[in-house]
């Protein structure tokens, strides 16, 4: 999937030269929760951020490929009895790959209401306990996750913002006998701030 992501990147890029691009560095916000706990086990979503930029090639219906780097946190509460609760931080930094298609539903010179869905892939790149206590480290998590994503962008001049939800496909831990029941997936819901380089209005 990766490969795949990557080549309908390239081909955005090389499109390029023939179409309306616009450059959009971001800067944001992302509250990730992990599905499906296991036993005794409660997820509690926590702010982390994240930055990037992405493409917009295209006019009315254009492609957005983008590469974006974060730090996401969750709370994790173990119950181990009645009075015994052990909590610590999860915190995860991930590199993700964006290959995504979007609409203009309005389309002005001052702005514009887009909507974007397609597949996203974020890269592992580190997972820290923060807290030691929960017994979990890099190891134990999947090297990526496939997910969903989908955008809902305002255009409003030059600025951008832009809401985002992102339904992970993936097992967020992988094989290893401690974690392998553990079917859990990430939900991240994001909000960015951006500046748009380029005119989509030619």
């Amino acid at each position: 999937m990766k490969k795949l992501i990557l080549t309908l990147t390239c081909v955005a890029a090389i499109g390029a030269a023939n179409a309306q691009v616009q450059v959009n560095p971001q800067l944001g916000i992302t509250y990730q929760h992990l599905t499906n706990p296991a036993p005794n086990v409660e997820y509690n979503a926590a702010l982390g951020w994240q930055l990037g930029a992405d493409l917009r090639i295209g006019d009315r219906l254009y492609v957005q490929p983008g590469v974006f780097f974060g730090r996401n946190a969750t709370l994790q509460r173990t119950s181990y009895s009645d009075t015994l609760t052990v909590e610590g931080n999860l915190v995860r930094t991930n590199l993700k790959l964006k290959a995504m298609v979007g609409y203009r539903i309005v389309d002005t010179y001052q702005f514009d209401l887009r909507f974007a869905m397609g597949p996203t892939y974020d890269v592992l790149l580190s997972a820290d306990d923060k807290n030691d206590r929960i017994g979990y480290n890099q190891g134990d998590f999947s090297k990526g996750s496939l997910n969903i994503d989908a955008a809902l962008g305002f255009d409003m001049g030059v600025f951008t913002l832009e809401p985002s939800v992102s339904f992970g496909l993936s097992r967020v831990f992988n094989d290893n006998l401690l974690v392998r029941d553990i079917d859990s997936r990430y939900l991240t819901y994001g909000l960015t701030l951006g500046v748009n380089f380029g005119n989509d209005d030619k």
